[in-house]
């Protein structure tokens, strides 16, 4: 028996958007890449510059999947859509447009005529782009045959290469659905050589048996959601395929053997609670969410991580992001909370008048602690050595020796960013000075290193509203 090879289009971010931080997108659409679904589609673009930069980031470091971004139904929608996903390995545009006579007249305002001809150009706008364009006609099973026809017709005319059909109601039962998706490809021969998809919603619970009786009545592509019960779940329709597909001759790209993992962690990602308590980043464990880059990973991966985690920086910033990260790495993994302290560390910051060059700390239960720092201003190195009650404070009074000025210390916190033994350490420094608060932020692979970042970084900013 021939296979035939369906397409497999994940919802899941366009359902949950409104629930979902930045960093629970990026994350869930870095688990649909692991899975393999061949489509992801992302809402449309509302915000501009939140939504640009979700669509800008998930095109950066998607590489199985294609990137779906709806266009809205205006021609600036499709402008702002296609400059949005450029990046992307593989992009398409989404042009969702009702056809039922209700839905036109609730969503549009519009009768079919009008509706027809703002269709019409907004087609011809969205495959002028070069980029592959997708229909939605929303609630297919139930508008007007005629206007049905008329408005696919115009479609595949202007060169859109797929057409998906709703059933919105999801009050079809599955061979009624499959007589509906023959009826048409009989019916209207400028189907032919396009690629036929298919929405169903499971108001009767049966929306994958709807869906795969689709595909055996013509339709070429399955649109479906990592969670919820409005539409086919993707593990359901993939436990089908992996058991059945054989028989029935269907196929699917995705990666069975992570499958059932990769979906409980969507379902982590995606459900309903604090999501501040959630620890999202980047790995494919489903044990644990943490941005999980080492020494290997590419300028370009390491920016698309730092764009996942909400900073939107200069190319300077993850120049000077790349460079402290290769610092850091050699040969460990960084995962999130290092990264985020990385970014603290070196990005939004002023240009540095003092430079750390190295530091020699002595430390011990029968001799006082001590600290030799070498520090670069202006091209001339100074050194500060001087001893304290403990390495911090001996650190702190070398470095003022240097700079030649006593801040007073308003606040000093240390913590582990990391666990294990190789664990990266995270200061905050808050200097006060002429009554101003000025923070900075270190880190390096000792606490004492990370101090003596911290304090530098304050200073900067502190010798900078001076000059």
């Amino acid at each position: 028996m021939n296979m035939k090879r369906i397409t497999v289009t994940d919802m899941t971010l366009v359902s949950n958007s409104a629930s979902l931080s930045f960093r629970e997108k990026i994350e869930t659409a870095r688990q649909l890449d692991n899975l393999q679904v061949d489509v992801i589609d992302l809402p449309e673009i509302v915000n501009p510059t939140a939504d640009a930069l979700l669509i800008r980031t998930v095109s950066a470091f998607v590489k199985n999947s294609a990137v779906s971004v709806g266009t809205g139904m205006t021609a600036a929608g499709v402008s702002a859509a296609a400059s949005a996903a450029a990046g992307a390995k593989k992009a398409r545009l989404r042009i969702n447009i009702p056809v039922s006579a209700v839905q036109m007249e609730y969503f549009c305002h519009k009768k079919a005529p009008k509706l027809l001809e703002e269709a019409s150009a907004l087609f011809a706008e969205a495959v002028a782009t070069g980029i592959e364009t997708e229909f939605c006609a929303g609630d297919a099973t139930r508008a007007d045959r005629k206007f049905l026809t008329d408005i696919i017709s115009a479609a595949a005319n202007a060169g859109v290469g797929v057409i998906t059909l709703c059933d919105d109601e999801g009050a079809m039962l599955p061979d009624e659905f499959a007589s509906f998706i023959s009826g048409l490809r009989d019916s209207i021969p400028s189907l032919s050589g396009l690629k036929l998809g298919v929405l169903c919603r499971s108001e009767n619970g049966m929306a994958v048996s709807s869906a795969l009786m689709a595909v055996k009545a013509g339709a070429d592509e399955i649109k479906c959601c990592a969670c919820g019960d409005d539409m086919p779940r993707v593990d359901l329709l993939a436990g089908v395929i992996s058991h059945s597909g054989e028989r029935i001759g269907i196929s699917a790209g995705l990666n069975f053997t992570t499958l059932r993992r990769t979906v409980k962690q969507i379902e982590w990602i995606t459900s309903p609670s604090d999501g501040s308590q959630r620890a999202v980043g980047f790995s494919g464990s489903a044990d644990a969410a943490v941005t999980v880059l080492d020494v290997n990973d590419t300028a370009e991966t390491v920016t698309a991580a730092v764009r996942a985690l909400g900073y939107d920086l200069s190319d300077d910033d993850y120049a000077k992001i790349y460079e402290e990260f290769r610092r850091i790495a050699g040969d460990r993994t960084v995962g999130s909370k290092e990264l985020e302290a990385v970014v603290a560390s070196v990005a939004l910051q002023v240009p540095p008048t003092y430079k750390l060059i190295s530091y020699v700390i002595n430390n011990g239960n029968i001799i006082s602690a001590s600290a030799q720092i070498k520090l670069e201003k202006d091209g001339r190195e100074l050194t500060g050595i001087s001893l304290g009650d403990g390495p911090v404070d001996a650190s702190f009074r070398a470095l003022e020796q240097m700079i030649g000025h006593h801040f007073e210390l308003d606040d000093f916190q240390i913590q582990s960013v990391t666990e294990g033994r190789e664990a990266m350490g995270s200061a905050l420094v808050r200097l006060r000075h002429d009554g101003k608060l000025y923070s900075g932020n270190g880190i390096s692979t000792d606490i004492i290193g990370s101090s003596i970042r911290a304090y530098i970084n304050a200073v900067n900013k502190i010798v900078y509203e001076e000059i």
